[in-house]
């Protein structure tokens, strides 16, 4: 792809892409998670930049740095909660520093737009004591992720770039430019690479003293600047909290805005305070910023002001500071809710409702397949992290049903289960809990929109790659009992659930369909309602398909959404349901 200098309006993950082009990243390794997810999609449509797709963060971030180690600049990215995956390489990777840049991307989700908690990834910089850039738009995207990789080779240091929903998914203008390639090539180096006690001791001071080199570089770049206005009112503030403060007060306030959020700069913030009349900090989630000016011994208005949790908004912060609010108009009649649900033809509906059929508890995980805790499925009965379905079964299983037929089952998908489910699925085979595990195949990483795994026997461009054969892994990894069952067939899933509950060992269910949305799916004609057969019974209305409603006291299919998968006709005790169903 070629880099003729040009302006233009990039989704602040696009830009982040760009920069990682520009700045010569030679290697990607990523795990999909939103909001970071389309950095590396982005990244993948560069030929000149090596991108994958790996099993869980952990892995990517350690790909990373053994790239890092061979001389290439090197990238990861992953989501708030996938951070808390990789954590463990990364605290350990600040100690021993870098040979080419290494940069990792963590984008954060305030609101909960799509995750299971609202955390604040700067808790993590500090923890590791690794800087931390926050861009505001896409042009400091693009910018900030170039500067991360000089960042990383002058202090020999892993940088974090946070990003979040607000500014990952918003577009605003940037100007590309060319790429450039710094190679380095390995040395050996047993003290700074070998993390044993004796060689880790030595390298805490030298992190130590970064950290005070990283303050200077906060005190005098350009990262973090001033921009003076009203002196009466005085804010500290970062990332989308800044454009919004810009939108309510323009000028009427002065503003030092933070792109390094760690470390945070001392005579900068002092300086800054004795200009002002009233300091306030207005920053997303937790009161980082705020405690820090704090410590300085810098009286500051804060969390008293605003929510420690959700998004901010203009009309938020003009309100908490005083300003006047647009009133906004109301529409005649209430939206209705329209929460999210499976999709119609989903391939999970079927076993979530043969489930609950059999009174099953189920342990859930992370997925599109979470939706199964919604009405009028209502199955799933937690949800955790990645991977927690099946650590979570043993122990369920291990305490309450040992002595009788358990009916507590853990689902996760192929993707979620190549991600962080085989370790707990080897403790159901090594420490024998009475467990049924259901592992739904849909043959892709739904959620986030699509991306292969190691099951689907494709990379992220979509040329053959590795495929690892469930089945046989399963059994590898001691379970006898391996069951492969299509959840489109009712009476094969409930047969073969009743089977392996029953069983007097560990047992796997592979539900195995492809999801309804691969392009690749071919679906059959959309399926009709025979009105004369149709009493109005409601029982297809209980797997909780999109695309069947009640109208006139009839069921009704929606013909743009039907995938004429059957489900529903297997639950029509009078043939109502079908292809050549007549019509009213």
């Amino acid at each position: 792809m070629d880099s003729p200098k040009k302006k233009e309006l990039m989704l602040g993950n696009k830009a982040v892409a760009r920069g990682l082009y520009e700045a010569g990243v030679c290697f990607i390794s990523s795990y999909p998670g939103t909001p970071s997810t389309e950095i590396t999609e982005e990244a993948a449509k560069y030929d000149e930049i090596y991108c994958e797709w790996a099993p869980n963060e952990k892995v990517a971030m350690e790909a990373a740095f053994g790239a890092s180690l061979a001389g290439r600049r090197a990238f990861c990215a992953q989501k708030h909660v996938g951070l808390n995956v990789a954590a463990d390489p990364l605290y350990t990777m600040s100690y021993t520093g870098v040979n080419a840049g290494l940069v990792v991307a963590v984008a954060d989700d305030a609101g909960m737009h799509s995750s299971q908690n609202e955390q604040d990834s700067r808790h993590h910089a500090i923890a590791a004591k690794l800087p931390m850039l926050e861009p505001a738009d896409s042009a400091e995207a693009l910018a900030f992720t170039k500067k991360a990789f000089e960042i990383s080779e002058q202090f020999d240091t892993p940088v974090l770039i946070k990003m979040c929903t607000r500014v990952a998914h918003s577009q605003s203008l940037v100007e590309t430019g060319e790429r450039t390639v710094p190679l380095k090539e390995y040395e050996k180096n047993i003290a700074k690479y070998v993390m044993m006690p004796g060689n880790a001791i030595k390298r805490h001071p030298i992190v130590e003293q970064r950290t005070r080199d990283l303050i200077a570089l906060a005190e005098t770049g350009d990262l973090n600047r001033v921009e003076m206005g009203d002196t009466s009112l005085g804010i500290i503030t970062h990332s989308t909290s800044y454009q919004y403060v810009k939108e309510v007060f323009g000028d009427k306030a002065s503003v030092l805005k933070l792109g390094m959020t760690n470390p945070l700069p001392e005579k900068l913030i002092r300086d800054f305070a004795a200009k002002v009349d009233r300091l306030v900090v207005v920053e997303e989630l937790d009161p980082i910023i705020e405690n820090h000016v704090k410590s300085l011994g810098i009286a500051c208005e804060g969390k008293n002001l605003f929510p420690l949790e959700g998004e901010f908004s203009q009309n938020l912060i003009a309100a908490k500071l005083g300003q006047s609010v647009p009133a906004g108009r109301s529409l005649d009649e209430a939206i209705p809710p329209r929460p999210p649900v499976m999709c119609a033809g989903c391939p999970h509906r079927g076993m979530f409702y043969t489930l609950k059929q059999n009174k099953c508890t189920v342990l859930g995980d992370i997925g599109c397949y979470t939706l199964g805790a919604a009405a009028p499925l209502a199955t799933v009965d937690s949800t955790l992290c990645m991977g927690a379905s099946i650590g979570a079964v043993h122990g369920f299983n291990k305490m309450l049903n040992e002595a009788s037929e358990s009916k507590t089952v853990a689902v996760i998908g192929d993707s979620t289960f190549m991600h962080s489910g085989m370790t707990g699925l080897a403790n159901v085979a090594y420490n024998q809990s009475n467990s049924t595990v259901i592992i739904l195949d849909n043959s892709i990483t739904g959620m986030t929109g699509h991306q292969q795994n190691p099951t689907t026997g494709y990379n992220i461009k979509g040329d053959p790659a590795g495929k690892i054969d469930l089945e046989a892994l399963c059994r590898a990894m001691g379970f006898n009992r391996v069951r492969v069952a299509d959840p489109y067939n009712l009476k094969e899933c409930d047969t073969v659930l009743k089977e392996e509950l029953s069983a007097a060992e560990p047992s796997v269910i592979i539900s195995r369909r492809p999801c309804a949305l691969l392009k690749y799916v071919k679906h059959k004609p959309a399926l009709k309602v025979d009105t004369d057969k149709c009493v109005g019974c409601q029982s297809c209305m209980r797997i909780g398909c999109p695309a069947i409603s009640i109208k006139n006291g009839k069921a009704a299919v929606d013909t743009t959404l039907c995938v004429g998968c059957g489900v529903c006709s297997q639950l029509c005790h009078f043939d109502a349901l079908g292809s050549g169903a007549k019509e009213a």
